[in-house]
């Protein structure tokens, strides 16, 4: 066996650990082909003996890659919510498996990748390596270019992002969340009744958009009419922390598209926020619910 057939079936062995680090890092599957493609054709310019643990290297490569991809990214404010639809709703020249990039999303967390989009680059590559794949710091640091002190700083940052506390008690959070997750299971299943029984009978939903298409109303009061607006209607969608109280992110691939902002009482939703309007989004303060 010549030495590019070995490098290369080496490199294949290691693709699947470098696309979940990828997809950590970058949230977009056609970027996360782009980074790996990118961290092969530099191992098969490199001299392989002078690498002591391929493995290590190449995951260094392609974090290296990525960072630079989510600063390339951030400067060109791709956060945007029109940037981040994907590639192949849009009609885009490289069109991406949607149903493969959904299960991918899933699997990951959808509210992750969502909080993960809202961090710096160097704060998302910090916490992804050391909270998600147990890199140590100082391997972290060569690759952010700060100390390990400062390495840790970043992850630390972001953890706090990432995972921050709800200021109600586990217990009221407890019953918050159960009636969320009662909600949309609800809705995905298209089971209207079960959606009647878990919102309140004077339940208001209200909207938060760019624009209101023409007699679509602003507010729907009651839970019937409510109910409709959901039922069948909750796929890529996830109970998570938002400002501090559990609400739900709307998160097609990945991408926030929208956030419903909800108020429980005794047990029932008495009032549903809908917010798709960028600006407001970026107000508002998403965290991970732990599970």
């Amino acid at each position: 066996m010549d030495e590019y057939t070995w490098l290369a079936q080496r490199f294949e062995a290691e693709r699947p650990h470098l696309r979940a680090v990828a997809y950590r890092l970058l949230g977009r599957l056609d970027e996360v082909d782009d980074a790996v493609q990118e961290s092969w054709l530099r191992l098969s310019s490199s001299d392989p003996s002078s690498i002591a643990n391929l493995g290590a290297w190449l995951m260094t490569v392609v974090a290296r890659v990525c960072l630079d991809m989510l600063r390339a990214r951030h400067a060109r404010r791709e956060e945007s919510l029109e940037a981040s639809v994907p590639q192949a709703v849009t009609g885009g020249e490289r069109a991406i498996d949607p149903e493969q990039e959904m299960e991918l999303a899933d699997s990951v967390g959808l509210a992750l990748l969502v909080v993960l989009d809202t961090l710096a680059p160097a704060e998302r590559l910090a916490f992804v390596l050391h909270d998600i794949f147990a890199v140590p710091f100082d391997e972290i640091a060569p690759i952010v270019e700060r100390e390990v002190a400062a390495a840790r700083q970043l992850a630390s940052r972001a953890r706090r992002r990432v995972r921050a506390r709800a200021p109600m008690q586990d217990a009221d959070l407890a019953a918050s969340r159960e009636v969320v997750e009662a909600f949309l299971t609800a809705a995905r299943e298209g089971n209207f009744d079960a959606l009647l029984a878990v919102l309140d009978p004077d339940v208001v939903l209200r909207r938060y958009q760019m624009s209101v298409p023409a007699g679509v109303p602003g507010e729907i009061h009651g839970a019937a009419a409510v109910a409709k607006q959901f039922v069948g209607r909750a796929q890529a969608t996830q109970p998570a922390l938002v400002n501090g109280s559990v609400g739900v992110v709307v998160a097609p691939y990945g991408r926030l598209l929208s956030v419903l902002d909800l108020s429980t009482r005794g047990g029932k939703i008495t009032a549903i926020t809908a917010i798709s309007d960028p600006a407001r989004l970026r107000q508002l303060h998403l965290a991970v619910l732990d599970d």
